[in-house]
């Protein structure tokens, strides 16, 4: 049904058929970049600095979303999809063997301008699609980028190994060149004005977040439960060696159990969300992942790979949840910085987590760290149920317009 109600809106659509292409691009890009620096160098550390080097500018997503609020949004993200494509074409084109440096400038770049356009994304979706299938449309979002981490990991490796990481760029490129297409293609109902110079700075994202009773306790509760998931995360090779007794490999099954858990509540999400409150939606889903992560201590199998299932069914409900409410709740002015923030509250405690996360495994039984991990989350859980007051969905309704959309 998701799909349907979606897809049959012509805008949606084109949205989410241009993040599918992106994404798939991208998520094979993000593998084959410690690849490549590690086949250049040869240095395990250099490999792990150039995945960091993507993701650093999520930490300036406050900064990234104010430009996205101070310049036309549908022109930014055909604009920011052309540039992504000239950049991984000449990578492609030059090479880099024996310039390092040019593979580090272009992933900060790269991480710069993916940063940008997520802000500019999340800012367009709110104008070009409709308010009722907002949770459909990022169920399936999620649905979406799930499923490429599934299909273009595997696509990257192959292009690599075959024809170096030049091929891999190049892919990169045409995945960016379509998604310009498909985004110039977009009719937007509704677009802001861009924000003069002076309209709230790059802080006026964490204001609304901060001064908003829905807005508040669901980006707090997902950058709790992400700060669980890079603990999780930190444990898999331990759970697959230690309490599993496998190979190291054996943790891309677990992943692919995982993703397909992610896929299935794509597909559910938008229906679920207009049956439930957002807190409710995202708490439940939270208190899933959080006994999901407390059962991977079960030196099981079959307990492990429904686990992981389990954890991908659940870790994406706060996340949904909480990318429609600040698409919903904010006022379009500063919607690029408001997203921007959230996304940086967010994710940042992955990666600090899952540096903390590898220190405590080698300290803890990871049989006594899971429980506690899982404890925690489900404590998050608890929490959310019992914050904010304000409800925003009314259960089996449409959604209630906020009081400046009214």
């Amino acid at each position: 049904m998701a799909v349907g109600r979606v897809l049959r809106n012509r805008t949606a659509g084109l949205f989410l058929a241009a993040v599918v292409v992106s994404g798939f691009g991208s998520s094979a890009m993000r593998l084959a970049a410690g690849i490549w620096v590690k086949s250049l160098t040869g240095s395990d550390a250099l490999a792990a600095l150039a995945l960091f080097a993507v993701w650093l500018p999520v930490l300036f997503g406050p900064l990234l979303g104010a430009v996205a609020d101070r310049l036309p949004r549908k022109p930014l993200l055909v604009g920011t999809n052309v540039v992504l494509a000239a950049l991984m074409a000449m990578l492609a084109a030059v090479g880099a063997e024996g310039r390092v440096w040019l593979l580090f400038a272009v992933f900060v770049l790269y991480g710069c301008l993916s940063v940008l356009m997520d802000s500019a994304e999340s800012a367009v979706v709110a104008g070009a699609v409709p308010a009722e299938l907002l949770g459909d449309f990022n169920g399936l979002r999620m649905m979406a980028n799930e499923s490429m981490k599934l299909v273009a990991p595997l696509t990257g490796a192959g292009l690599f190994a075959r024809f170096g990481g030049g091929a891999v760029a190049l892919l990169d490129a045409v995945s960016f060149a379509l998604a310009a297409g498909l985004y110039a293609l977009l009719r937007i109902r509704r677009t802001a004005r861009p924000a003069p110079m002076g309209a709230g700075g790059w802080a006026a994202g964490l204001r609304q977040l901060w001064g908003s009773p829905v807005l508040r306790p669901l980006v707090l509760a997902a950058s709790a439960t992400m700060l669980c998931a890079g603990l999780n995360g930190a444990t898999l090779y331990a759970v697959v060696d230690d309490v599993l007794g496998h190979s190291p490999a054996y943790a891309g099954v677990l992943s692919v159990a995982q993703g397909l858990g992610s896929v299935a509540v794509g597909l559910c999400a938008g229906a679920l969300m207009r049956r439930l409150p957002e807190r409710v939606f995202a708490a439940a889903g939270i208190a899933v992942f959080g006994a999901a992560v407390g059962l991977r201590a079960v030196p099981s199998d079959a307990t492990a790979l429904a686990a992981c299932a389990l954890i991908g069914v659940g870790l994406p409900c706060v996340l949904i949840a909480a990318l429609t409410a600040v698409q919903r709740e904010t006022p379009d002015a500063v919607l690029g910085r408001t997203a921007a923030t959230a996304d940086t509250l967010i994710m940042s405690p992955n990666a600090v987590a899952l540096g903390i996360g590898a220190g405590l495994v080698a300290r803890v039984d990871v049989t006594v760290l899971l429980p506690l991990v899982g404890a925690g989350a489900v404590l998050t859980a608890g929490l959310l149920l019992t914050a904010g007051r304000r409800e925003r969905v009314v259960p089996g309704g449409p959604a209630v317009p906020t009081s400046a959309e009214a």
